[in-house]
């Protein structure tokens, strides 16, 4: 059985994450699903024993249904806010460590991706130059697709 990374005590709820940034022909991945009105990169917790980066390859597989090989880290995200859906009303603490994925020059995907509590997800190719257009997740990632940086970006957000 695998276990992610995290854990809830109280009100208090933290895990941690590990997420892709997946560009192709000026679209970026992003996941959505039949119960929020968002949308959220592509990742998920990180397994005991696991590094990040092989629990982000995995997530990509598990959530588009192909593989994509990692590039490089380029974000590590502590987020803060307050939950909503399985995690509703809990004060929550995310890390993420966002790895850029290598184009694989096609958006084609083979998804059947369900949320942790079993709702659909679909995977969604979002033109770069519209995301300021739709609620997404994390609000950095138009910025971080636009103007890539070279090195590691620390971000930490309140939202």
């Amino acid at each position: 059985m695998n276990i992610d990374c995290g854990f809830t005590k109280e009100n208090k709820w933290f895990r941690y994450r590990a997420a892709a940034i997946i560009v192709e022909d000026g679209c970026v991945l992003l996941a959505g699903n039949d119960r929020d009105d968002y949308f959220y990169s592509v990742g998920g917790g990180v397994h005991v024993g696991e590094t990040a980066e092989e629990a982000v390859v995995r997530e990509v597989i598990e959530e588009t249904g192909v593989r994509y090989e990692v590039d490089r880290l380029a974000v590590i995200h502590e987020n803060f806010f307050e939950g909503e859906g399985t995690i509703d009303k809990l004060d929550c603490h995310e890390l993420s460590f966002y790895f850029l994925m290598k184009p694989r020059g096609t958006q084609e995907l083979n998804s059947h991706s369900q949320t942790m509590d079993g709702v659909a997800e679909h995977m969604h190719w979002i033109a770069i130059e519209e995301l300021d257009k739709y609620r997404a997740y994390p609000v950095f990632l138009k910025d971080i697709v636009q103007h890539p940086r070279p090195g590691i970006t620390h971000i930490v957000t309140h939202e």
